[in-house]
């Protein structure tokens, strides 16, 4: 349970560490700065690998504490009163968080596509410039 609980603790500190990556590259992007996006995606992509490693070991966890078909909230039910307010209070912003940063990435792919789609635009012309008749 100590070990659930310390997870989903460096989990909400990774999603602040995400939210404050994921702004870093919007802004990067805004202003077509190729190497600060490039060491944004990195920075990303090796934080994601460690909260999916967490993640995994999280449900591990859980199946161990509940068995297979176990979930979160039923973990929570095995802890004291203040402690289970606690775990499910933190459990409710670490969704939260997982939705906004869900959002924010979004939020960036769309940005770097349209900026690609542009860029295919203004190198190789429009594909038609008329409409048909």
């Amino acid at each position: 349970m100590r070990q659930l609980l310390a997870g989903i603790a460096d989990d909400l500190q990774a999603y602040a560490q995400l939210y404050e990556l994921l702004q870093q590259q919007f802004q990067a992007a805004l202003r077509h700065k190729a190497a600060e996006l490039a060491a944004a995606a990195e920075a990303i992509s090796s934080l994601v690998d460690v909260m999916q490693q967490r993640r995994a070991l999280r449900v591990a966890l859980v199946q161990r504490l509940v068995g297979p078909s176990g979930n979160m909230l039923q973990a929570f039910a095995l802890l004291k009163n203040a402690a289970r307010e606690k775990m499910e209070a933190d459990w409710k912003t670490l969704e939260l968080a997982v939705l906004e940063c869900k959002r924010l990435s979004k939020r960036n792919g769309d940005l770097l596509v349209e900026q690609y789609s542009i860029m295919q635009r203004v190198l190789h012309g429009e594909e038609q410039i008329y409409a048909p008749a």
